[in-house]
């Protein structure tokens, strides 16, 4: 009797472990798509962190060499300077050039032709001119190629011009120096009370960095820097930071009071909040670069308009490089930061320690719980009075 009670409640015990072993199992072999959708930690982001801060290191190099040696293509907005367009129709920039430098004779510091199909322009950018060498070369390319205006006809007006003083282009890199140093500022003052101190700091690094490997890929690549550009970085800047201030608050959630158990680490629960949330910072960014694309289309391919691309081209370049950023940067340098701290690598030590000896325990609690014992009846007991069995299985006792 005793021997089949304590058979009956092993059973379902037995059932319970291998289940939940199995569960296990099927979230740490969960690999791929699976994993990003699983959201159980499966994905080591923590554990690579010297493979990310080598690539960011990297390219942090690549982008400061590429600032001090190329420097960057500012707009006239920021130089000053004059810019001369027209329908691009059949004209060749290289003609169109020899012809301006002939009327002026300035060299341009830029001549192309941006749009596509019956919006294509071209553009002729140059140092300030006065009104006199603009209206000369306005009749010099006139007289050559006869532009057509907006009613199809030949016309000396088909050809418009805007200057920039150095003056205001220096009023306007002021103000753009302004601007990032307020935003700055109004970040730091936002994470710092938003988020933990550690939290506060890994985001501003991140921010950071982000700036610097945007605004180096405009050096490196040559892209003009335009006011339209800097509004765009503002703004990818403050998208960066969201999800950042996104991730942080799981991992500020997963390691809520984590000092007081030893089942995991700081890193282990930032991990998996990362994990948590890998899948709606991809689904965002996705979603943010399909307009932006589209934007980037319309504006380059059918209406050549160049604000337009300077925006979505920032945009773009911003929210890829954002995904990088805040999964992959941002939260590793949470973690190295917080495991500095020494309660945290005691931390760390207590729970490896716990680990070790938490193997040996469950190994004698998997042998000492089968051991079973039933009570008897004494041997003085009347023969005419029954006492029902009573039985009871050991357990080891609970830590």
């Amino acid at each position: 009797m005793s021997t089949a009670i304590a058979s009956g409640s092993a059973e379902p015990s037995k059932g319970t472990a291998a289940a939940t072993k199995s569960n296990r199992e099927n979230e740490h072999h969960a690999t791929g798509l699976e994993a990003l959708y699983t959201g159980n930690g499966a994905i080591d982001f923590i554990g690579r962190s010297k493979t990310w801060y080598m690539i960011t290191l990297a390219l942090i190099a690549v982008c400061v060499v590429s600032m001090l040696v190329r420097g960057f293509n500012l707009s006239i907005d920021f130089e000053g300077g004059t810019k001369m367009a027209m329908p691009a129709g059949d004209l060749v920039v290289e003609q169109v050039e020899e012809t301006f430098i002939e009327a002026t004779g300035v060299t341009p510091e830029l001549t192309q032709i941006v749009g596509a199909g019956d919006s294509r322009t071209l553009e002729i950018n140059s140092e300030f001119l006065s009104d006199q060498q603009i209206n000369d070369a306005r009749q010099a390319i006139f007289d050559k190629y006869k532009p057509l205006d907006g009613e199809g006809k030949p016309s000396p007006d088909a050809i418009g011009d805007s200057t920039v003083s150095e003056s205001w282009g220096s009023t306007i890199t002021n103000r753009m120096i302004l601007s990032m140093v307020i935003f700055l500022l109004v970040a730091s003052a936002y994470v710092a009370l938003r988020l933990q101190r550690n939290m506060a700091i890994a985001a501003m690094l991140a921010l950071l960095i982000d700036g610097v490997l945007i605004i180096g890929i405009y050096s490196l690549l040559g892209l003009e820097i335009s006011p339209a550009m800097i509004i765009g970085l503002l703004t990818v800047l403050t998208f960066s930071i969201y999800d950042t201030v996104i991730v942080f608050d799981k991992v500020k959630e997963n390691t809520e009071g984590i000092l007081d158990s030893r089942r995991s680490t700081y890193a282990e629960q930032a991990n998996l909040a990362v994990n948590q949330t890998v899948m709606r910072s991809i689904s965002t960014s996705v979603i943010s670069a399909l307009p932006i694309v589209a934007l980037l289309i319309v504006a380059v391919w059918l209406l050549g308009v160049g604000t337009l691309q300077d925006l979505a081209l920032i945009q773009l370049i911003g929210v890829v490089e954002g995904i990088f950023s805040s999964l992959f940067l941002a939260t590793p340098l949470l973690v190295s930061l917080t495991n500095r701290q020494k309660k945290y690598k005691e931390h760390n030590a207590a729970v490896a320690r716990f680990r070790e000896g938490k193997a040996d325990d469950d190994h004698e609690r998997t042998a000492e719980g089968k051991r079973v014992v039933a009570s008897v009846a004494s041997p003085g007991m009347d023969s005419g009075r029954e006492r029902t069995p009573t039985t009871s299985t050991w357990r080891p006792n609970q830590r």
